[in-house]
């Protein structure tokens, strides 16, 4: 049997990249017709009432112009014209399905909903932060865009984001469980009394705190760390990969990060702004980016950092378990930071892990991660 080849680096001034872009658009702008024209089942209640909806029209006709140009430019520049013509293809439909004119339709309240908003708005804008971040200042040259596992990470993004509501629901159901009967009225009104600023960093500092401690728990606990050994499958590491992380792995992390923001009670303005935070440091601290930190990479997690803590290397998978502040690491003596080092390689080694969504899913009830992937508690 041959070997699988190796995916190339797409090239600007190819078309390839233009192409994929237009397609990439197009699917967006599809998407976001839907929701105008079924928000009942594809949009989050939460968020309905505090969208600016002229500005999502602005946005959606922008992304239609800016798909059917670049469809156009990829004609120009490469000699197969297929991404082309299906970016300019989705868009056109789009547009007859009603465009960025679409009237918003009546509808009365469901309890059956796909979050199809939120990850529309979440992939739009971390692709407009993060795919220059890769294709300009990348770490690995060499590592292609579009790599082997690519459509898996998609896949793993776009469950995340669809189902954020009902995983939401069932994170803080244990914080409500342990400690919906206690007193907590006048800490939480000594919490949001704070300014700001205080607030924001102290909701960051417990929160990190409190998942640090699931997450090491997933690298030291057997039956944890057969889930969490889903996400060090990642060889090819970069914004989007980032997302592979096993539902169990999500709701148990999740819902032990959520246990001190419930019990103290933090200001609506600070608890979104910290969603947005973490939700960018989590893809940020996977980019493939040299995006130079400086004397922030001691304050900060950066890439470079977080990349420290899926390297081959046995010797640091038990490290950089923080995902926002190095000071907790350094704290449990858990920091690896030499110097602008890099590792060479991301991944596990001994354990042969399965293509596709479906296969990682149901991998961690029937395999046991090779030993030698998770240091015994003699060697730390």
């Amino acid at each position: 049997m041959s070997a699988e080849r190796e995916p190339t680096r797409l090239r600007i001034g190819e078309g390839y990249i233009s192409g994929y872009l237009s397609v990439f658009l197009g699917l967006l702008s599809l998407g976001g017709v839907l929701c105008f024209l079924f928000p009942e089942f594809l949009t989050t209640p939460e968020f309905r009432s505090q969208y600016p909806v002229e500005v999502f029209r602005q946005v959606l006709r922008g992304c239609l112009l800016v798909s059917f140009a670049l469809a156009l430019l990829s004609i120009m520049l490469c000699g197969r014209k297929t991404l082309a013509l299906l970016g300019a293809g989705i868009s056109a439909v789009a547009i007859w399905m009603g465009g960025a004119g679409v009237a918003i339709q009546q509808f009365g309240g469901s309890d059956v909903h796909l979050s199809l908003d939120w990850l529309l708005l979440d992939l739009l804008a971390l692709a407009c932060l993060f795919l220059p971040l890769e294709l300009f200042w990348p770490k690995r040259k060499q590592q292609t865009r579009f790599h082997r596992e690519w459509k898996t990470d998609l896949i793993y993004f776009v469950i995340g984001h669809l189902f954020v509501q009902s995983m939401a629901v069932t994170v803080q159901a244990p914080a409500v469980f342990l400690f919906s009967r206690l007193e907590l009225g006048a800490l939480q009104e000594a919490v949001r009394s704070l300014p700001f600023a205080a607030e924001l960093v102290l909701v960051l500092l417990v929160a990190d705190l409190f998942q640090y401690g699931a997450h090491r728990a997933f690298h030291r606990i057997p039956v944890l760390w057969r889930f969490h050994s889903v996400h060090h499958s990642i060889r090819d590491i970069d914004w989007l990969a980032g997302s592979r992380l096993h539902l169990v792995d999500i709701v148990i992390t999740r819902g032990f990060s959520f246990i001190p923001l419930y019990v103290l009670g933090f200001s609506t303005d600070v608890f979104h702004t910290y969603v947005v935070i973490v939700s960018l440091q989590a893809v940020l601290a996977h980019a493939n980016t040299r995006l130079p930190f400086g004397p922030l990479k001691h304050v900060l997690v950066s890439p470079q950092y977080h990349h420290w803590h899926h390297s081959t290397d046995p010797s640091v998978y038990d490290k950089n378990f923080a995902i926002h502040f190095p000071l907790i690491d350094r704290i449990f003596g858990t920091c690896h930071q030499p110097g602008d080092d890099w590792p060479e390689a991301t991944g596990l080694v001994g354990t042969a892990f399965p293509k596709g969504f479906l296969r990682q899913l149901a991998f961690p009830f029937g395999h046991d991660p090779a030993h030698t992937d998770v240091p015994e508690a003699s060697e730390r």
